[in-house]
């Protein structure tokens, strides 16, 4: 993945927190990773994927402190290169480079990994550091298909190893003030929440053209499809693309998606209705820039929406959050802010300023240190990845998706089972065997 432009930093990356490091003096830094009071010794890192969030993570790293990253790994050598430079002057060393991830899992040195690739390669990545022996920080989705993540799950559980997956809206100190209102039942039974991520998404030339030679297209595909390349399917714009990144919902909106269930208690949706498309970007993306999808929970009906085409916001300061509506009163809830509304009282603000990936990669870090589990495992990642996924399935059909969470197959529904796992391209196979 490459850096982002300056827009799709303000409207995504700003919610990781304010104060990502770019350029400060090695010797501060330096000072920085060594361990605290608190950390017993330095966390020896790897990281594959080094585009922007490869990157976002390994800052967040060097800002937990404690961290040593001793290899990394990409499949562009501009990235690579650009990444091992920044790295050395972070930490005064410079990282082994790899292009192939298993040459740097084979190689000596990392004991926990960063896995920051694009979703289709998640799985492979995940499951072969579980195999040597490595504790895994892996970026959200947890798996690209929902077979994918079932298998990443179980090998999670038969490993041992310390597992963290990349849903850091859960450090943020509104959601969890949310989360306690609600638990503490301040505004009474949750009736219904709607949740919502508008944005201008930025588009790129998607007109077929070379790639550029500092990158591997056909290993960046990996055990995807091969799609003719395009600036606006590769590097940051994979998001938006069916194949690769699965739109926006599975991209971003899944953050929201996990901090309502977690909020709530929940787990999976029983049945999933969708309704949308691609009105405004069409023959640029392959993913709805105009989506609504009902998820109806054992608590209550869950409804999201986004357009992502640049629509000017009535109301923008809600543009990116979630409604719970109680008997008792509403409760809002961003990144940074949690009002309470108690019906027939004055509504109450909290704004809070937490580097949520610092706290995230963080606790991963110190987990490592002390072998227990951190706070987002992967069954808890699965939970919200099959989520969004079967949402999409149920865009895609054009059908209600009833999940049957014992057996996790879809009820009566061939078409729809057929799209709970996307058959590798060779040479790679699919890890779930069921």
């Amino acid at each position: 993945m490459a850096e982002s432009s300056a827009m799709e930093k303000m409207n995504r990356r700003s919610f990781l927190g304010k104060a990502v490091v770019s350029t400060v003096a090695a010797g501060t830094l330096v000072i920085a990773t060594q361990p605290s009071d608190t950390q017993e010794r330095l966390v020896h890192l790897g990281l594959i994927g080094c585009g922007g969030y490869g990157r976002q993570d390994v800052r967040a790293a060097f800002r937990a402190g404690g961290v040593d990253v001793v290899a990394i790994c990409d499949v562009d050598s501009e990235h690579l290169a650009s990444s091992a430079a920044e790295i050395e002057k972070l930490q005064g060393t410079r990282p082994k480079t790899f292009k192939h991830y298993q040459e740097m899992l084979d190689a000596s040195g990392p004991e926990a990994v960063i896995i920051a690739t694009p979703p289709h390669w998640h799985a492979i990545h995940f499951l072969a550091a579980l195999d040597k022996g490595l504790d895994v920080y892996c970026e959200k989705p947890l798996s690209y298909d929902v077979r994918e993540g079932r298998a990443m799950v179980e090998a999670a559980k038969a490993s041992g190893r310390i597992v963290q997956i990349g849903f850091q809206r859960r450090q943020s100190a509104a959601i969890r003030r949310a989360r306690e209102h609600i638990r503490q039942g301040d505004i009474g039974r949750v009736v219904q929440v709607d949740v919502q991520i508008h944005y201008t998404a930025v588009m790129r030339d998607a007109k077929p053209q070379e790639p550029p030679t500092s990158l591997d297209w056909d290993l960046w595909c990996g055990p995807a499809p091969k799609l003719p390349y395009s600036p606006q399917i590769g590097h940051v714009s994979w998001r938006l693309e069916k194949e690769y990144g699965h739109g926006h919902l599975v991209d971003w909106g899944i953050h929201m998606i996990d901090a309502v269930r977690w909020i709530l208690g929940e787990t999976m949706p029983r049945t999933l209705q969708a309704a949308g498309g691609i009105y405004y970007f069409k023959g640029q993306i392959t993913t709805p820039d105009v989506l609504t999808v009902h998820l109806d929970f054992a608590t209550c009906p869950v409804t999201w929406r986004h357009h992502i085409w640049g629509a000017e916001e009535y109301s923008p300061e809600v543009s990116n959050g979630i409604f719970l509506y109680g008997e008792k009163g509403t409760v809002f809830v961003a990144d940074d802010r949690c009002v309470i509304i108690p019906k027939g009282k004055e509504r109450t603000e909290q704004r809070v300023n937490v580097d949520m990936a610092k706290e995230h990669v963080g606790q991963f870090l110190q987990a490592v240190r002390i072998r227990e589990q951190p706070l987002c495992t992967p069954q808890e990642a699965y939970y919200s990845t099959a989520t969004v996924q079967l949402a999409m399935i149920a865009y895609e059909t054009g059908s209600t998706i009833t999940w049957d969470a014992q057996s996790e197959q879809i009820v009566g529904n061939a078409e729809a089972n057929k799209l709970l796992k996307r058959e590798y391209r060779s040479p790679w196979k699919h890890p779930y065997q069921g």
